[in-house]
């Protein structure tokens, strides 16, 4: 248990708050490319609870700025994308994407008035179909060279959904190794042919033995961390019989981002990112090392989970997320379909809009969770943006790679078979010759 003074320490992100200066000195996912229309490229943005306007130049480059004019307040999301900037049709006011006013058409022609107004504005990259924000002070660290970035584009794809809680309850989810045997239990194994873009529907690297019969038989699992320059990694381990242990190799990407395996061949790096202190989205990069990606696929499928534009999935509290207590008894542990991701978004959501911690009682099988909480808070404590930890600079970049995210089977005198495994569905997979 952690007192509520603590518990709001690491939940709350709005500007000024500990937990926010934190996350604003890492790159965070803004938005999807693809929510920019050909037609208009500009759309409102909420992000670690500021508001602001998003919109593509027409050289290609980015501009994040504040959402409301600093004249008089009018909403620029409206605005006309004119001369490389955003032009407020209130009084004409021109904005580039560094914040800097170029014209204010009312003023006075010698007016030097504009000069010394500067909006709000962060930089932005984009990155395999996300366009990431730097809102921290000084210069923004590089982006490391993980998997999901260096992976060419036909190799990777990007989508997002709306979650209602807060972005801490949501992002321990994803480093709690022990749940898997409960919340995605499935009593039948399904054929992983028609399962494509699903995770859990495939077997381990080295066995056709499902995926899914190893978490439901195996649910009493051990969980080593190993710090590491991006975060930390867990090490999960199912003891399947006395020669065979069932390796699950997962990743904390510091401040808020995970790296999972989904099957034999393909992984999902995800950010969990607060749009407030209630609400958060997770951006998820799924990246192929078999080959190219069915983006059409993958993309209908999720679609069909949720609505746009805000991405909000279908099954919600509001219709008890498709809970069905015929399938509880007989289908799934939680009677809410096949989808992982629902029941993920109901164990999070369900703790409420910011989970009360003084209530909880954390195990052995939490050390994940127990990690990053200090790792957030030895964060707070930096003297500086380069101090806080795990943060790319130019002499860690060589290591800030991968990392390593895959389910392997193996001998159980063999600690390290998930690395050889790792090694081989690499081979012959030349994304720098790709791109």
């Amino acid at each position: 248990m952690i007192s509520e003074q603590e518990n709001r320490l690491l939940t709350e992100v709005q500007p000024g708050a500990p937990a926010g200066a934190v996350l604003r000195n890492y790159w965070q996912p803004a938005a999807l490319v693809e929510e920019l229309s050909k037609e208009r490229p500009i759309a409102p943005v909420k992000l670690l609870g500021e508001e602001l306007t998003l919109f593509r130049k027409k050289d290609g480059g980015y501009g994040l700025i504040g959402r409301h004019c600093p004249h008089r307040g009018a909403d620029l999301c409206f605005g006309r994308l004119e001369d490389g900037g955003v032009r407020c049709p209130f009084h004409g006011w021109l904005f580039n994407e560094k914040g800097q006013c170029l014209e204010q058409p009312a003023e006075p022609e010698a007016s030097r008035f504009r000069e010394g107004l500067v909006h709000t504005a962060y930089p932005c990259v984009e990155r395999s179909g996300i366009i990431f924000a730097y809102l921290g002070e000084g210069n923004p660290p590089p982006t490391p060279k993980f998997d999901c970035f260096e992976a060419p584009s036909s190799h990777t794809f990007a989508f997002k959904g709306w979650w209602e809680c807060n972005w801490l309850q949501a992002l321990e989810v994803g480093i709690d190794p022990a749940h898997a045997s409960f919340l995605h239990r499935f009593f039948e194994d399904e054929s992983p042919e028609d399962s494509y873009g699903k995770q859990f529907r495939s077997g381990a690297a080295g066995t056709n033995i499902p995926l899914t019969k190893i978490l439901r038989d195996f649910d009493r699992p051990n969980i080593d961390l190993e710090e590491t320059d991006y975060g930390f990694r867990l090490r999960t381990t199912r003891e399947i019989d006395a020669q065979t242990v069932h390796y699950r190799i997962t990743n904390l990407l510091f401040p808020n981002a995970i790296a999972i395996p989904m099957s034999d061949e393909m992984t999902i790096t995800q950010w969990h990112v607060p749009i407030d202190n209630e609400n958060c989205y997770w951006y998820s990069i799924f990246t192929s090392f078999a080959g190219p990606v069915n983006r059409e696929l993958m993309r209908a499928q999720r679609l069909k989970e949720h609505t746009l534009p805000d991405y909000r999935p279908l099954k919600n509290k509001s219709n008890n997320y498709g809970f069905n207590p015929k399938e509880q008894k007989t289908q799934t542990y939680t009677g809410m379909g096949f989808d992982i991701n629902v029941h993920d978004q109901w164990a999070v959501e369900s703790l409420g809009p910011v989970q009360d911690r003084t209530r909880e009682h954390l195990g052995k099988s939490d050390v994940g969770i127990k990690r990053y909480r200090r790792m957030l808070k030895q964060a707070m404590q930096a003297a500086s943006a380069e101090e806080m930890p795990c943060r790319p600079n130019e002499t860690r970049m060589t290591n800030l790679r991968g990392p390593v995210a895959i389910d392997a089977l193996g001998d159980a005198g063999d600690p390290d078979c998930w690395k050889r495994l790792d090694e081989e569905r690499r081979k012959g997979q030349s994304w720098a010759e790709m791109t």
